[in-house]
């Protein structure tokens, strides 16, 4: 497919944008149109998959037939069967007439199945037939039918995820999965975002009869480093609101940045659950797992620190500055224990100078080996001890890093560490990015 098919396409069907994500996907939906595979569209909510479904099936052969674009989670469970594949009169309560379902409506056109990831398993047991063998069954009959429907399925969760909690069955994934489609979700699309916010600021300028929206520069660097968790209904509605209650046409970047919702209100740890009440990223025990490492870890490079600084006699300025991050959260983080009156033996480092004379009988000189000896002891038990959180926290940084295409920021964001220091994780470990 040429550029310049590839922007026909674009102009039809009010797609805005040029990033390279987004191009490949509608290259991939051009290319499997004329074909009648089966198709999975993957994206986050808001993200504009139906708009694929539609070129999907304006350009195939199946363009002159019906075409119904259905949202299986917004359907319930109990009448999601008679939807799709009708029933017969009395086969339930309320069934006072036999009806068609969609896959018989719809026969030689397209249905879009958006949300399939919420189908119900006997619905998707049923789904499985009709992309198998062509064949249904009416609620409440035991004649079998044909139809001619080409599928198009959208999610926006990890159906593979699904399959492994056993919510989606595995042979109904791989058989809609012939050819996958990834949307790219907005804040991975760079320069789309200020081009989608002229064209609804556009838009709504001419809908409500007032002057387009203009921002700043600063504006424009806050509008490309928002997250946009909803994508572009998220942003469409902001331009909206700001284009109806702002006076002013010239938004400045605290003005954008007022519209814009607050994504964290808290820095503490927080526990992110799936619909299903499964853990949607970490583990309660992974993060549990999290917290004490950071803990420990902080306190162990602390110790080693003070003990070179001991050793050293003085206080090395670029020491402490290579480590300036384990001293500004010194009282914050960790509870300081009042000083003991006796410090014990153990706590003791090597005196910054042995030239002293010795006292009778060599005492000073035999404290001195009994405690150098106690601290060496000391510091290798620390490092056995940590060898089982160190490992854990590699493996949850590269979970993270992979949940993340290797982006440090988004990642180090769900570690809850700064991006600084998870950079000096991956350089300890040695992970390949």
């Amino acid at each position: 497919m040429t550029d310049s098919e590839i922007q026909s396409v674009k102009l039809r069907f009010g797609i805005i944008g040029n990033s390279q994500q987004l191009n490949n996907a509608i290259r991939v939906a051009m290319q499997v149109a004329p074909t009648d595979m089966t198709v999975l569209i993957s994206g986050e909510s808001g993200s504009g998959k139906e708009s694929f479904s539609k070129i999907i099936h304006s350009l195939s052969p199946r363009k002159h037939g019906s075409f119904i674009a259905i949202n299986c989670g917004a359907i319930p469970e109990g009448t999601i069967d008679s939807e799709l594949f009708g029933h017969e009169k009395g086969a339930f309560t309320g069934a006072q007439e036999t009806r068609k379902g969609y896959f018989e409506v719809t026969n030689g056109g397209t249905i879009f199945l958006d949300e399939i990831g919420e189908m119900p398993l006997g619905t998707q047991a049923r789904l499985l037939r009709v992309l198998e063998n062509g064949e249904f069954i009416k609620v409440g009959s035991s004649k079998v039918q044909k139809t001619d429907v080409r599928v198009v399925g959208a999610t926006n969760v990890n159906l593979l995820e699904a399959v492994q909690r056993g919510k989606f069955r595995e042979d109904l994934y791989y058989r809609l999965n012939t050819v996958p489609i990834y949307v790219p979700p907005l804040r991975e699309r760079g320069g789309d975002i200020h081009l989608l916010f002229r064209k609804f600021a556009t838009d709504f300028a001419e809908r409500y009869r007032v002057k387009p929206l203009v921002l700043a520069p600063e504006a424009v660097e806050i509008l490309n480093r928002f997250r946009w968790p909803g994508n572009i209904r998220q942003l469409k509605n902001i331009v909206e609101r700001i284009s109806v209650l702002e006076m002013d046409r010239q938004i400045s970047g605290e003005k954008l940045a007022h519209y814009l919702p607050e994504t964290s209100s808290s820095t503490l740890p927080t526990l992110f659950r799936g619909k299903d009440g499964s853990d949607d990223n970490f583990s309660e025990r992974e993060i549990l797992y999290k917290i004490l490492f950071d803990m420990r870890s902080d306190v162990t490079e602390l110790k080693k620190l003070v003990h070179q600084l001991l050793k050293g006699g003085e206080i090395n300025q670029e020491l402490i500055e290579e480590h300036q991050e384990l001293f500004d959260n010194i009282g914050k983080e960790l509870p300081i224990a009042p000083p003991q009156e006796e410090p014990k033996p153990y706590l003791l480092a090597r005196p910054a100078s042995t030239t002293s004379a010795p006292t009778s009988m060599g005492a000073s000189s035999e404290r001195t080996q009994f405690e150098e000896a106690k601290y060496e002891e000391l510091s290798l038990d620390e490092e056995e001890e940590s060898l089982s959180l160190e490992k854990k926290e590699k493996e949850m940084i590269i979970k993270a890093l992979r949940k993340n295409n290797n982006k440090r920021k988004y990642a180090a964001q769900d570690l809850g560490i700064s991006e600084r220091t998870l950079y000096r994780k991956i350089k300890q470990y040695e992970i390949d990015e």
